[in-house]
């Protein structure tokens, strides 16, 4: 089953980050409220981007490497200005020669 990393515009300018199955489903639970706490207090405005991944392991790399990034770099990242391979290369790599993970 696929995973997506997703990215979402949220009220203060700032963006957010999460992984899940179905995005839109999760888009709505962070619009309701019934979200990630940062959602709660900085409400959603948009879904700006979203990536398939192959599994919940390679979402949560992903994830953990887009939040390490500056929120301008996120932008690019939203924007497309800025891949996803670009932010993930060592994980991209390794999924394409099938090698396990370390």
């Amino acid at each position: 089953m696929p995973w997506f990393l997703y990215l979402i515009e949220c009220s203060d300018g700032s963006v957010y980050t999460g992984i899940a199955t179905d995005v839109q489903a999760r888009f709505d639970k962070h619009c309701s409220g019934a979200g990630a706490r940062y959602t709660r207090s900085r409400k959603p405005v948009r879904l700006l981007a979203s990536f398939e991944l192959a599994d919940r392991s390679s979402a949560s790399r992903a994830e953990y490497r887009v939040k390490q990034l500056a929120p301008a770099q996120k932008w690019e990242l939203a924007s497309g200005a800025r891949t996803l391979e670009s932010v993930l290369p060592a994980v991209i790599e390794e999924v394409e020669a099938g090698e396990p993970d370390t």
